[in-house]
């Protein structure tokens, strides 16, 4: 039977940070900086370090367990990503496979040639590219709207042209929280026939993209912060994969997956990831039931969980918007972006977090190595901001309280 509104008790059951004692009775809005686990990545972390902690793929019983576990993980979040099984590879961050994109394009560029990179990013994703400029490549910035932090295609227009190899841009910031038109940009890049690399470890844990539907010819997101361990995923376009300069060992050159991964895969954390499609599916059989192919759960499961965030973030929103002690950064609809709330205070981000954490709120404040954006948009440094974050496990009653005692502060 469908249910349309999501069964917040039913997620959290899914959660044993919800049953953990020297959690109770705290709200965590400090999710963009990593999820709780679900059960099904903590069990089958905990299996394959009890059973299955050998080296895989090997003729033993306990090797082939561990290997096909590796596999199943794979084929099942390229299913629900909606890309080939050997597109999507597996990293021991977002941080470290964006530094390894980069050595390889490097590689493959002539001086002179232009990377595009945006000011909204996060510092992981934009550093190791910006370092290429030490190498003789021509670094454009496509800037934010100070007032707004809007990315407006229009200025990427005007950065265009046929030097251009790659652009690079977030989903959404982790601080501005817009979501940027990612098919239409990617349009945009393909047309002045260069490659658009996305950032998507701010947008992911709302519901996972279908990548293919992007137009991104890469895309980055962290598992830790779409309810799984810690790693980093990256789907890459295979022509462009096998294209670019292998960075792995010279006997996986052959193997797409492997060509980017050259310190070899987390065998364990891998195999967890498959926890992640768990807990997808789980959500999709309570609320909507039947039979359906991996992408077309995976596209419900994220309508649910934006329709729940969206409708518990706007409230927070209004609040902070009607504060004139209060600058939100980025669009005040909740429609138009991610559940992550950057503010601006008259004193630093980070006190005001230790005040809420005495009252149950987890949150934090800082620059969250967005200091680039801050900056454009004026705030200051020395303060940083306040950001409340939080995805589909979040209750209306916590927003609530959420809003109680930043009045309280």
């Amino acid at each position: 039977m469908t249910q349309t509104a999501l069964d917040t008790g039913f997620v959290r059951a899914q959660f044993p940070a919800f049953c953990e004692p020297s959690l109770a009775g705290q709200a965590f809005f400090g999710n963009a900086g990593g999820s709780y686990a679900c059960g099904a990545v903590i069990d089958r972390l905990t299996r394959f370090y009890t059973a299955r902690k050998v080296q895989p793929y090997a003729p033993y019983a306990a090797s082939q367990l561990g290997g096909s576990e590796m596999d199943e993980a794979r084929d099942r979040l390229s299913a629900v990503l909606n890309i080939a099984r050997d597109e999507l590879s597996f990293g021991p961050s977002t941080t470290q496979n964006t530094y390894v994109l980069a050595q390889a394009f490097a590689a493959m560029m002539a001086p002179g040639d232009v990377v595009i990179v945006t000011n909204q990013d996060h510092e992981a994703n934009t550093g190791p590219w910006r370092r290429l400029a030490e190498r003789g490549f021509e670094l454009r910035e496509w800037r934010v709207d100070p007032e707004t932090g809007h990315l407006d295609p229009a200025d990427l227009t005007r950065l265009l042209d046929d030097k251009v190899r790659l652009v690079c841009f977030p989903h959404c910031s982790n601080v501005v929280g817009e979501i940027n038109d990612v098919p239409a940009i990617c349009a945009m890049v393909h047309d002045a026939g260069a490659v658009a690399c996305v950032d998507g470890v701010s947008y992911a844990p709302h519901g996972l993209p279908d990548v293919a539907a992007t137009g991104a010819d890469i895309y980055l997101f962290s598992a830790y912060k779409t309810y799984g361990p810690h790693q980093g995923l990256m789907a890459i376009r295979r022509d462009l994969g096998m294209r670019l300069p292998n960075q792995g060992h010279v006997f996986n050159g052959d193997t797409l997956y492997k060509r980017f991964t050259p310190a070899g895969p987390d065998h364990a954390q891998v195999a967890a990831c498959a926890g992640m499609v768990d807990y997808l599916d789980a959500l999709y059989t309570h609320h909507v039931g039947g039979t359906a192919g991996p992408r077309e759960r995976g596209v419900a499961v994220h309508d649910l969980m934006r329709a729940h965030e969206v409708a518990l973030l706007q409230p927070l929103l209004d609040y902070v918007s009607a504060k004139n002690t209060m600058r939100l950064i980025g669009p005040a609809d909740a429609a138009r972006r991610a559940p992550t709330v950057a503010i601006a205070l008259e004193e630093p981000g980070e006190g005001v977090a230790a005040r809420l954490a005495r009252l149950g709120i987890m949150a934090e404040g800082g620059d969250f190595y967005a200091g680039r954006a801050l900056s454009a948009m004026g705030v200051d440094m020395g303060r940083g901001v306040l950001r409340l974050s939080f995805v589909h496990y979040t209750t209306r009653s916590e927003v609530d309280r959420l809003i109680d005692a930043l009045d309280r502060v």
